[in-house]
């Protein structure tokens, strides 16, 4: 399929990744309508050239491509009840929110015939988002989209529609347990007095290097609370025990819900 040059970019969704990667698109040249659910998100992007739109709906009209960063499936459910009516043949939606297979597949049931939807999820946190770095997971038919996709990042096709959405929620739901194995692992560590920075370095060079950098991440965000609504979807779709402990204990905190995934390796060592 002949890639396209997007005439005109929807962008919805400026949070904490939705913003950077509008950034990226505006700095590799393609012009983009943005909107926010708070509209003061979207001037540093007005400001760098972007056009503000006051809805969603408004922001769609005239794109051939539309880009979703929302928080989950309720806020894409919504969006798309004031987008669709907008969308004319020859649309891609590319779907980049973290909402599961089985919103993808309801979104796709309700666009009107000739909108092609692409779900496009993506791995890495602000940082990776703010250099272009992301990685990103696309299911269904983002061949004409690709060039597009890659100037936030490197592409990997997962399968048909559904399949991006779907290696997404595995991914998060990983990092998220992840995360809860090391803060255990160091607060037992601190129960047994070995020395944290110690424990640390073990750890690290240990089969979960990664999950500790993250669990002792500074730089990056990633809400507690899209944390939790990513392992309810993820233990909505089969029994995950560990994961439903996790669960249980993010919903106990509700107080760190704003905070970085990492806030969740001292409230565990804590034993709060």
């Amino acid at each position: 399929m002949q890639k396209i040059a997007p005439k005109q970019i929807a962008f919805l969704g400026l949070g904490h990744m939705g913003a950077p990667m509008a950034r990226q698109l505006l700095a590799a040249g393609h012009p983009l309508t943005v909107w926010n659910r708070t509209p003061a998100k979207a001037e540093p992007l007005v400001a760098a050239g972007a056009r503000q739109a006051a809805g969603p709906a408004e922001a769609v009209r005239g794109a051939d491509v539309v880009l979703t960063m929302l928080a989950g499936p309720e806020a894409l459910s919504a969006v798309a009840d004031q987008v669709i009516p907008e969308l004319g043949p020859g649309t891609y939606w590319i779907e980049m929110s973290t909402v599961g297979p089985d919103a993808v597949k309801a979104l796709g049931d309700r666009l009107p015939q000739g909108v092609t939807l692409v779900d496009a999820p993506v791995m890495g946190s602000t940082d990776k988002a703010a250099a272009g770095q992301l990685g990103i997971l696309a299911g269904g038919d983002a061949d004409a989209v690709e060039g597009l996709l890659s100037a936030l990042g490197t592409v990997t096709r997962t399968g048909p529609p559904g399949s991006g959405a779907a290696l997404k929620l595995v991914v998060n739901t990983a990092v998220m347990g992840g995360v809860a194995l090391v803060a255990e692992a160091m607060a037992l560590a601190d129960a047994l007095g070995v020395d944290e920075a110690t424990a640390k370095a073990a750890l690290t060079k240990s089969p979960l290097g990664g999950a500790v950098s993250r669990a002792f991440a500074t730089d990056v965000h990633f809400d507690v609370a899209l944390g939790v609504k990513d392992v309810a979807l993820a233990t909505e779709v089969t029994r995950l025990p560990a994961m439903e402990a996790v669960l249980a204990h993010l919903k106990a905190h509700p107080d760190i819900a704003h905070e970085d995934i990492a806030a969740l390796t001292a409230r565990i060592r804590a034993n709060r």
